[in-house]
């Protein structure tokens, strides 16, 4: 599915906290918080590049940044483009240029976890289309809630 002509939203990471499954990523802007519930190593993964900490040996997030640098590419963007019972899709837009400065967009099927890892590390923007924007909960209480419990995720867990 083709994302660069939907109207997207500008989301951010706001907190990842463990949960007995996994981890719950909370996501959003000033208007609306969703949550994403992940596997913890993806949450492990995605805390740390968000405190810009890294592990004695590189994780398989930070091997798949690593190889798209030496490719000469780099994450520019990531969108969550459909959700659908309880899934969330994701697209991973990778830009490279060659030597004679000729852009080359790939955009990538990609879990939305693993998307949000690369982009968090990466430092590239996290979007989500109109549509699924319309779709998700405002989950806004809930992070408050965790944030008040003082539960985050931190890479010792």
């Amino acid at each position: 599915m083709a994302t660069n002509k939907l109207p997207l939203v500008e989301i951010r990471v706001k907190g990842v906290f463990p949960t007995s499954g996994g981890c719950a990523v909370f996501m959003g802007n000033s208007q609306k918080v969703f949550v994403i519930y992940i596997d913890h190593g993806v949450g492990l993964a995605i805390s740390m590049a968000l405190r810009q900490e890294k592990r004695e040996r590189p994780q398989t997030h930070e091997l798949i940044g690593s190889l798209l640098v030496g490719l000469g590419a780099k994450v520019d963007r990531v969108i969550i483009n459909h959700f659908a019972d309880g899934v969330y899709y994701a697209r991973l837009i990778v830009v490279a240029e060659n030597e004679i400065h000729q852009r080359k967009i790939v955009e990538i099927d990609a879990r939305p976890s693993d998307s949000i890892a690369l982009a968090v590390q990466a430092g590239a923007p996290l979007f989500l289309t109109q549509d699924v924007w319309e779709q998700v909960e405002d989950s806004s209480a809930l992070l408050e809630q965790m944030e008040g419990r003082g539960e985050e995720e931190t890479p010792e867990s």
